[in-house]
């Protein structure tokens, strides 16, 4: 036989080692902390962490848009105007939306189905 294979059986035979392996497999793969569980946390952890970056700064962008509202009838006009589609009593708001050009063909086709492709 061969040392390699004289070796492996006498780990084998020993209890304590096969409890040992037993252990590690249970404790890696079949555990509630396995590491298949903690690598799906930490991916959790970190997409939770991309997002609360993501509205830290979005709350800082509101917060410096309501402070100069606050302060300025000019830019609380032009956000209700732009945003709202507000007017005053005696105004008329037309809304211009520019289309693509796919869509602009398409509304042609609609509209006179004679027209040539």
């Amino acid at each position: 036989m061969s040392k390699y294979l004289v070796w492996s059986l006498r780990i084998i035979r020993n209890k304590y080692w096969v409890t040992l392996a037993v252990f590690v497999v249970w404790i890696a793969f079949f555990d509630s902390n396995s590491f298949i569980n903690q690598y799906k946390l930490s991916r959790a952890l970190s997409k939770l962490k991309d997002e609360k970056t993501f509205y830290i700064r979005e709350i800082a962008k509101d917060k410096a848009t309501a402070e100069g509202l606050l302060f300025n009838l000019d830019n609380l006009e032009k956000l209700a105007r732009e945003k709202y589609y507000m007017s005053r009593p005696d105004e008329d708001v037309f809304l211009l939306i520019e289309e693509s050009e796919e869509e602009h063909e398409a509304r042609i086709k609609v509209a006179d189905p004679a027209a040539k492709n």
